[in-house]
């Protein structure tokens, strides 16, 4: 059952990034486009190899939510903690445990959604991690987005600095997603939020 799932699941994720990597005129009319038609290929030839790997070792248990929204900092850079939720979902044997914090200030025209993932280091996070296999480098008239690295760590960022929202994300240990995704905010900030985060601690757990 469970290679079944494999295989259904590393061909959703296939499809997802061959079909959302259109041609030239396209990726001109829609600023969103991520990656060219080659890098699609070669992230989805990635992540089979590394799928199948994670496949032969076996399920990981994933952290209790509890202990990854222990993780979550109280203040993210001045920005006070509203909420701070988690669970824990499963389907098609594979398991996802979700922290994830709401921040803003106090007319929440500055706000960051800060979300830690635990796929247990199965399949399931090649799909949520695709970036991580890729090299992305693109600039518009509105933003950027690239990958890049934060320390030994593997980080995808994208901002549109018309409107002032993006995102980062980083990969830790090949099991752990931290994001943190702002709205009104620059990029320093989102980056200043993530290193509240002690990203050493959790590659250690569990």
């Amino acid at each position: 059952m469970k290679g079944k799932a494999f295989l259904l699941f590393t061909g959703l994720v296939s499809a997802a990034l061959l079909t959302g990597c259109g041609s030239k005129d396209n990726e001109e009319e829609k600023d969103d486009t991520s990656v060219s038609t080659s890098g699609a290929v070669a992230a989805v030839q990635e992540m089979a190899k590394q799928a199948e790997e994670m496949e032969k070792n076996g399920p990981v248990e994933t952290v209790d939510f509890r202990t990854l929204k222990e993780l979550l900092p109280a203040d993210a850079d001045g920005l006070e903690r509203k909420e701070a939720t988690g669970e824990k979902n499963g389907a098609m044997g594979f398991n996802i445990s979700t922290a994830t914090g709401k921040y803003g200030n106090a007319d929440d025209s500055e706000t960051v959604d800060l979300s830690i993932v635990d796929g247990g280091g199965t399949s399931m996070m090649m799909g949520l991690a695709a970036w991580s296999m890729i090299e992305v480098d693109k600039e518009t008239a509105n933003g950027y987005e690239k990958t890049s690295k934060m320390g030994d760590y593997k980080t995808y960022e994208k901002y549109n600095s018309t409107d002032k929202d993006g995102e980062i994300a980083v990969l830790v240990n090949n099991r752990f997603i931290v994001t943190a995704k702002g709205r009104g905010v620059d990029m320093d900030k989102l980056k200043a939020v993530l290193d509240d985060v002690n990203l050493d601690k959790l590659k250690d757990l569990k």
